[in-house]
Order: structure tokens, then sequence, then C-alpha cells
């Protein structure tokens, strides 16, 4: 290994390398073109680095000036591209190297002054990197080694066309890491194209999940989700969370949550820019916020210090997002929880998704509040920061005071209220034998009911009758039972309890508010009554199939001269089913109803269409016969033009003649040229400039 980079790791506390580490530096593939997979948190990116360090050194152990780049790494993300970077910058940093990045979401222009000084290596997103190289900012021509970081994933998000073009644009001598957590065949055929004959190097082992990860499925009720959340994290109390969820909307309900809480919480979502991102991780880095909630853009490369905690909020899509979730904690030989939050309707998937992803989990049940507050108690004396400094003589003074005013248990009882008071109440639950039961409502008990003088006439409505009762009444929303709306007024049943004074108030005044009344009731109203429901499986209108052997009578609409006893019956008859027949379409052709020829007519029975011309009536007004009545080329017109058999003018034909006048015809009927004149006047001739008047629009002034 370069002494270098030796020096490097000896200073970050490296002691031993990874498996994949040891894996990827083996001497007998310096050179060699490699295709690797390895478990999430196992040191990929100081693994690609020691990977490259030959190519990009040789035998020496820094590095010269520094002009085009020598090595391109790839990331799918901002962060984990921000990521790669500070790890290359100080694994490279003795050596003398300049770590330049081009991530979308920062200054192009920046990033094309730090490429036009020079740089060693750089890192960056694809979009971004295909937008420098086009414009002529980055130069491929001295690349000796590309790294392609979680090429699945890039992938998935669509960046096949943009490696394609920068692996194009790249030197064929150069060498080619791809990095993936699985090989789909895509992967497979990208490596045929751009690698040659790349070594297949895997730390996977089949069948096992990540020995430093315990799994978690935490059963909840559908309204505890959030609750449980914030339960584990005050359970477990890790210097760092991380919490995921689907949605950007879900992201923002559970920091605003959380932080009403008194939990210091910070988002993560692909809705932030760039510099909010950005700072959302460093106050991770820096203790500022303990608890991130993140979409899937952090379940890749994400790498928080002390971070042992991840709780999936909604559970994830597939096997693949659950694992890169999870390998968030549990890296670099630390112990991590996972915790997937799985409601009464989620039990099944979550249940498939450990299946698919070969994962032994632990169910459990939340935290209950009184498991919090004794493990804050076991802390609380536990803590060795605390009572490892013997009191100074001031506070020994004070304390000696303090037992003289106070005695012993009051200090303690203090003690522990102060430490309290800086964490977040845990949140009540339901019980682990309730999840997944429906809720019985505990019965009303004693009551009296009350009339009020609004109803469906009104709009009345429960949703304002019960705070309407409340504010009235001086009543709470426990009082209140049933809310019966009827056509002119409404019904309110009231806790016996809560009725005396309701009804004292009454008394003096009726008037609950504006011109809405109330009395009291002697009794109960009665129960109204409820029908059966109409049989639909039944009913002649519904379409569906029937039972065999059966088919339900359909009646059409009564006429005159139906029955009334037949038509008032309601019940449905039915009637034997008929012999299985023929369709009609499956009669000969001869018997469909269509081909049977009409009878014949009884002689002299015509049509008045069938009498000849000159029996048709003639004109009341004029008393001669129809224009169309006219023997042929008496008509109108002296001439008709040519026409084809479509009736149609034959190309080329004119016509022989205008128009002859017709007695018949209203003045002017002939012309009708006038009949589409423009409103404004005359069509103007081409060339003309508008007149004013007409259907003109008018000039804009100024």
């Amino acid at each position: 290994m370069i002494p270098t980079l030796s020096e490097a790791l000896a200073e970050r506390g490296y002691e031993s390398l990874t498996d994949v580490q040891q894996a990827v530096t083996a001497p007998d593939l310096a050179d060699a073109d490699l295709l690797v997979s390895a478990q999430t948190g196992s040191g990929k990116t100081v693994g690609f680095g020691l990977a490259i360090a030959g190519t990009l050194m040789g035998e020496e152990t820094r590095l010269g000036l520094a002009g085009a780049p020598l090595a391109l790494v790839v990331a799918p993300t901002r962060e984990l591209a921000l990521q790669v970077q500070r790890e290359l910058g100080w694994l490279y940093g003795k050596a003398g190297a300049r770590v330049s990045s081009c991530i979308g979401g920062m200054d192009a222009r920046d990033e094309r002054r730090a490429l036009e000084r020079g740089a060693h290596i750089v890192v960056g997103t694809p979009g971004r990197l295909c937008d420098h190289i086009k414009r002529g900012n980055l130069d491929l021509t001295a690349i000796r080694a590309i790294v392609l970081d979680e090429a699945d994933e890039m992938l998935d998000l669509g960046f096949r066309e943009d490696l394609e073009y920068m692996l194009g644009q790249a030197p064929t001598e150069r060498r080619t890491l791809l990095f993936s957590a699985t090989v789909p065949p895509a992967i497979g055929e990208l490596a045929k194209t751009f690698q040659r004959d790349a070594v297949r190097v895997t730390t996977l082992t089949r069948g096992e999940q990540h020995s430093d990860i315990s799994y978690q499925v935490v059963q909840v009720s559908q309204q505890d989700t959030e609750n449980a959340i914030i339960n584990l994290l005050r359970f477990h109390d890790a210097p760092t969370a991380l919490v995921f969820a689907n949605t950007r909307a879900m992201v923002a309900r559970l920091v605003a949550r959380l932080s009403n809480r008194g939990l210091a919480a910070v988002s993560l979502s692909g809705e932030l820019s760039q510099q909010e991102r950005t700072h959302a991780l460093q106050a991770m880095r820096d203790g500022r916020a303990r608890v991130c909630v993140a979409t899937d853009v952090a379940a890749r490369g994400i790498d928080l210090p002390n971070l042992d905690l991840v709780i999936h909020a909604d559970l994830p899509t597939n096997t693949e997002t659950l694992l890169h979730r999870s390998g968030r904690t549990g890296r670099a030989g630390r112990k991590g929880i996972s915790a997937l939050i799985a409601p009464d309707k989620a039990m099944g998937k979550a249940k498939r998704l450990l299946k698919w992803a070969k994962i032994d989990a632990e169910w459990t049940y939340a935290p209950t509040p009184d498991e919090i507050l004794s493990l804050d108690e076991a802390r609380l004396i536990g803590d060795e920061e605390i009572w490892k400094d013997a009191p100074s003589d001031t506070e020994a003074a004070f304390a000696a005071r303090l037992l003289a005013e106070h005695g012993p248990e009051r200090i303690a009882a203090a003690c522990l209220r102060l430490y309290r008071a800086r964490l977040s109440a845990p949140e009540e639950l339901n019980a682990p034998g309730d999840i997944g039961k429906r809720v019985e409502r505990a019965p009303f008990g004693p009551s009296v009911w009350f009339e009020l003088s609004v109803g469906r006439d009104r709009n009345a409505e429960a949703r304002w009758l019960l705070p309407l009762l409340c504010r009235a009444g001086n009543l709470e929303k426990a009082h209140i039972g049933k809310i019966r709306i009827e056509g002119e007024r409404s019904l309110v049943e009231v806790a016996e309890a809560a009725a005396g004074p309701l009804a004292q108030m009454l008394q003096s005044n009726d008037i609950l508010e504006d011109d809405i009344s109330a009395r009291k009731l002697d009794k109960a109203p009665e129960e109204r009554p409820r029908g059966p429901k109409p049989d639909r499986a039944r009913a002649p209108h519904r379409k569906g199939p029937r039972e065999d052997g059966d088919r339900a009578a359909y009646k059409p609409r009564s006429t005159p001269e139906a029955e009334p006893a037949e038509a008032a019956d309601p019940v449905v008859k039915a009637v034997p089913a008929r012999p299985k027949d023929k369709k009609s379409w499956d009669k000969p052709k001869g018997d469909k109803p269509f081909d049977k020829k009409p009878r014949d007519k009884k002689p002299g029975d015509k049509k008045p269409w069938d009498k000849p011309k000159a029996d048709r009536p003639k004109d009341k007004k004029t008393g001669e016969k129809k224009s169309w009545d006219k023997p042929k080329g008496k008509s109108d017109y002296a001439a008709k033009p040519a026409t084809g058999k479509s009736g149609y003018a034959k190309p080329g034909a004119k016509p022989a003649g205008k128009p002859a006048a017709s007695s018949t015809a209203r003045p002017g009927a002939a012309d009708t040229s006038k009949r589409m004149e423009r409103p404004g006047g005359p069509k103007r001739a081409s060339g003309a400039k508008f007149a004013r008047g007409g259907n003109q629009p008018p000039r804009r002034k100024g």
C-alpha cells in the first residue's frame, strides 16, 4: 500500500481493512476491471479509493500538479456524491490530491472554475457531469479510472443514457469499477459493453442477514403509528436516529410532530434545495439535531456518525429498499436496530417483506410509558458523567443547605423531575391485546332528551349542533349522546348528571343561540323503525347471474290495461325455466324475422307516393303543380351542369348557362351573392386599408 494512504488510514483509526477492501486491493487485481457487490456499511468508498490508487499514482507517493482529471467517480444522489468527496479528500489528503465535485443543485460556475484550475479526481452525479462534458468544461482525455458507485440505483433512476455517454467519451484503455448491491441483467449488459473481462468480486453471504443489525417489527394500531415512533425514540435514546417515510407530506408531518414534542428533528427530501439538504446533514453530524426524517433519498450511501436506530414509519416498497434503509445503521462494526412500524392493516406486507429478504425479525410492541419512565430512572442512576466528579466546596455548601431545608427525599424527587423535564413525555398507546380489535364504546348510561327547534328544513347538522350545546349549556362532549335530526326538529340525548343545569337555564330562557330554542322532553322519543333492506340479489333490475333453474320474471311498466291487484303485488314471481332454445342467429336463414317477405298488398291498396304524377294534388295557392312535378328540362335552370354518377360536377365541366328567373321565386332569390354580404359592407379589395365601421375592431390609441 502507498505510504501516504497508510498514514491517512492510521489517523482515522483503521487497524485492519474490511473484507471488501481487502478483496479489491488484491495484488492480482491491480489492473483489472471489477464488478463488486458488498454489504452496506462495509467501507466500499475507502475500498475503491484504495483500488484505484495504484492506477493514479503508480510507484509515486504523491500526485503531481493538477490538470485534466485522472479519475471520475459517479454517484446516484447528491448526498452520496458529497460523502464520497469527503472520504476521498482525507484518504488522498497527504498525497496532495485535489478532489472536485460536479453535483446537481450546486453553482455550475464555481464547478467550472474549479475544473479550469485543475483536479485529480472528480466526483459528481450523472446529469451534472454530462452537462459539463457537453459544454467542454470537463476533459476526459486523461482519465485512467472510472468508478460507478451504486450502479443499480443509477439505472433505476433512469441514468442509463448518461452513463453510456460518459463511458463512451472516456479513453478505452481506462479501468472501470462497478460497485452495485445487486447485479441485475441491466448491470451485466453494462459490464459486458464497457468493461474488459471484468472480475466478479462479492463479499455477500447468500442466505445471511447483516449480523450487526437487529430487526424488529413493532405492532401498533392504526391510530398509534406516530405515537409509537415517539416512544421508540424515547426508549432507545439513540445519539442519532433516522426515520424513513414514503412521501414528502409524511416527512413534513413527522418533523412538525417531533419538533412539537421537543425532539430536535430535521427533514431530508427531494423538494428541498441542495443547500437545505446539506445543512440538514451537517446538523446531524454536529449534534444540533438528533432525528432525521427522510424519504428514500437518504436510503443509499448516507453515513451519519453514531446512527444506532432506523425506524421505518412507512413500510418500504421492496426488499432492496428495506436492506438499504436498514444499512444506514450497523456500519463499521457498530451495532444498530432497524424497527419496522406495522399497523394492523400492514401485518401481511411486513411478513412478506421479511420473508423475501430472508430476515429473521423480532415481533414486539411499542414501549409503554411505564417502561420509558423506569428506563429514565435507570439512566439517571447509571450516568457516570454526572456522578464521577466530587462536589466542589460551593456545591457541597448548597447541598447541605438543601438537605437542611427540604430533606433527601424531596431533593431526589426534584432531581428526577428536572431530568425528565428536558425529555419528551411518552405517549399513551393501546394495550397490546387491543391491537387489531375494534374498540367498543362504553354504554352512555341514564340520559334526558331535549328537543331543538331546528331540523333538516334549516340544514341542521350534528357537527355544529354539538358545539352549540356545549357553549350554551356549559357541557362537555362526553355529556352528549345521540343527536337525531328530523324534518323540523332535532333530538339530543344528554347525560342525566349534566341535564339539570341545562334544564334550569331553559326555564328562564329557552333560546340557546339566535332563534334556536330548546325544551326538555318528558320521556325518551320512540325509536324510528328501520325496515328490512330490499333483496337486491332477487330484484329484476339487477344484472348478474341468477340461481340455476330459476329465472326472475320481468314485468314492464304498468299499463292502463294491467290489473290493479297484480300491479300492486311487490312479490316477484318465478316462472319455470324455458327449455334451452337456439338463438335467432342460430336458425336457418329463411327463419329469421328480418328475412321474411312482406305481406302481399291488396289490389288497389297503393300508397300516395305510388300514384302517378298526374294524380298528385295541386298547389292550393296557384293551382299549379309543384316545381318538382314539371317535365324534365322545364325547371328553374335552363341547363344543368354535367355531372357524374355521384351527382358532383365532372372535372372541367362548365355550366351551360345562367339560371333563369322563376315565376314563383322570391325577389332576389336567384342572386345568391347578396345573401353572403359582410355586415359592414361589401368585401374590400385586396391591399385596401381597413375601413372604419362594420365588424372591424376599433384601433388602439397610443
